[in-house]
């Protein structure tokens, strides 16, 4: 996870962290609800249904399988 701003809820991923499920590891126990996998390669953005966070992608998309 390279950026978290808690302010607007947005986090800025790239490939090494997929498969990408919120809530992130390591998050406060306040931030937890249903773990729910999200597709941020398909329109470079995903938002989380429970909690609003916005995952931005950024950067080399994967090619191929992991």
């Amino acid at each position: 996870m390279a950026e978290l701003n808690e302010t607007i809820r947005s986090v800025a991923v790239t490939a090494h962290d997929l498969p990408l499920a919120c809530p992130r590891p390591g998050a406060p126990l306040w931030a937890r609800h249903p773990r729910v996998f999200l597709d941020v390669l398909k329109n470079d953005a995903a938002v989380c249904p429970y909690c609003g966070t916005t995952y931005r992608f950024s950067g080399e998309k994967p090619s191929g399988h992991h």
